[in-house]
């Protein structure tokens, strides 16, 4: 899908993420992936330019396995000049968390440049379902 480069294309690709795999990933799940897509759009917004168009392109991918659903995330901007990369985060600063709240969340994320811009794309491993009698160590 595309959506705004603007501060609305985040809630557009979240709305729409939530809608079609509620049903599919478990709440948690899906609670991590609307996080991340919504950082993912945010960065894209701004810190990259937009596609022609004024847009940034969203996607992702959903496979179901034995172990769970496998999904990956995917936004594609214009690029910038500088790639996404993970800083350090000033307690005080109102920003700078993004790519530490991904990187949290996601199994592994990355970057791929092509002539046309960049994707930054975030991959989440399935969780293993808990089987009922057994109880969680922790």
């Amino acid at each position: 899908m595309v959506v705004p480069h603007h501060a609305t294309g985040a809630r557009v690709a979240r709305h729409r993420l939530a809608t079609e795999l509620a049903e599919v990933v478990t709440p948690a799940v899906l609670a991590d992936l609307v996080a991340v897509l919504a950082e993912l759009v945010g960065n894209a917004v701004r810190h990259a330019d937009p596609l022609p168009g004024g847009v940034v392109r969203v996607s992702w991918r959903l496979r179901v396995t034995t172990e769970g659903a496998q999904v990956r995330l995917q936004v594609t901007d214009g690029g910038a000049t500088c790639g996404p990369q993970i800083r350090p985060a000033d307690s005080g600063a109102a920003d700078g968390r993004g790519l530490h709240i991904v990187s949290g969340l996601a199994s592994r994320w990355g970057v791929e440049r092509d002539g046309l811009g960049q994707s930054v794309w975030a991959d989440f491993d399935p969780v293993p379902q808990q089987r009922p009698g057994l109880v969680a160590a922790g």
